[in-house]
């Protein structure tokens, strides 16, 4: 009998995944949730796991889910009958994974150790355009750091290109389109350059590496081929390694003002995973940098993150001088739609 907290944590995610556009995974996370799992390491492992194994905690279904995808990717025989395309019944699918969990159990034990890290190339859909912004107000090349950045698939945002109706912004010739569901006003077309950039991570991920590069993969869903073209594409251009560290700790020596340049710290669904005094050391230590900020070396703060509003992720923009909080709207939280807000844009 599947114990009840591990029920209500797969059922939860089940309605999360189908909220973001993933039908396959809302099944499989629901026949995970509802039938019987076949004895073993597995199973035994996750039955007892201690602590909050939903999404808001540790997210054992998504680690379980990336796990199942990798093999997938890899090519495994007996998933591939079954992953999407393909088209079975419940009864076929949930079949297919019970004999996985036994014979594949090292290689699913092994991801089961690791949190999920999805590096979500579509939320550069709301850098772009926040990079243009910048571009048209200061005047100035920016200099860019990415907190949270795990790959690095998002710090070349610029390499991008954003498709709004029948114009676009960001890179000319770009390594890859991304065209989310647009409402409000089209930022400004004013040219970005970028001065230099860095980023960090707790476990960052080295895209030129196949192993990491196929966790980069996996925690994609399989019924999002999208998904996964845009994510290789994004590896295959990504060139600045991710440091490791604590992102707070890694700022501070960043946060020194250079003359000429405008200075992007930005976040995108990772600042809310920061503890709480790093989240508040940090606020401290960008506004303290803030007050110090002119015209020759503006400072701009950007979160796209969870409010827990129901609706997405709100997309904020702090800037100095003058400390001005622009709100620029919601966006998904991969990036499927944006909704810009008039007054950001101004």
């Amino acid at each position: 009998m599947t114990p009840p907290a591990i029920q209500e944590a797969f059922l939860y995610q089940s309605k999360a995944c189908a909220n973001l556009g993933s039908p396959f995974m809302e099944r499989l996370m629901a026949l995970c949730g509802t039938m019987e799992w076949p004895e073993g390491s597995v199973r035994d492992r996750i039955f007892a796991w201690q602590g909050d194994i939903s999404p808001a905690g540790q997210s054992v279904p998504l680690r379980l889910a990336g796990a199942l995808h990798a093999l997938h990717l890899l090519g495994h025989v007996g998933l591939r009958q079954v992953y999407p395309p393909n088209i079975v019944s419940d009864t076929q699918l949930w079949n297919a994974v019970s004999r996985a969990l036994v014979a594949d159990a090292d290689h699913i034990n092994a991801w089961l150790d690791s949190a999920p890290q999805t590096n979500e190339v579509r939320r550069s859909a709301a850098l772009i355009p926040v990079g243009h912004l910048l571009a048209d107000r200061f005047g100035l090349p920016l200099r860019t750091s990415e907190l949270g950045a795990s790959g690095g698939l998002n710090l070349h945002w610029d390499a991008y290109a954003l498709q709004l109706g029948d114009t676009t912004r960001g890179a000319s010739d770009p390594a890859l389109t991304l065209a989310p569901d647009w409402t409000g006003p089209y930022p400004p077309d004013t040219a970005v350059t970028i001065a230099s950039r860095g980023g960090v991570d707790l476990n960052p991920l080295n895209p030129a590496h196949p192993d990491q590069a196929l966790r980069l993969q996996a925690y994609l869903w399989p019924d999002q081929p999208e998904r996964l073209t845009l994510t290789r594409a994004a590896i295959a251009t990504a060139q600045t390694p991710v440091d490791q560290g604590d992102a707070i700790d890694w700022i501070k020596p960043r946060l020194t003002h250079v003359k000429g340049q405008t200075h992007l710290i930005y976040s995108t669904v990772a600042w809310q995973y920061f503890p709480a005094a790093k989240q508040a050391e940090g606020t401290a230590l960008i506004e303290e940098a803030g007050k110090s900020a002119t015209a020759d070396t503006p400072l701009a703060w950007f979160g796209m993150e969870n409010d827990n509003s129901g609706h997405g992720a709100a997309l904020t923009l702090r800037l100095w001088p003058g400390n001005v909080t622009l709100d620029l709207g919601r966006a998904d939280f991969h990036g499927r739609w944006i909704a810009w807000a008039d007054r950001g844009a101004a």
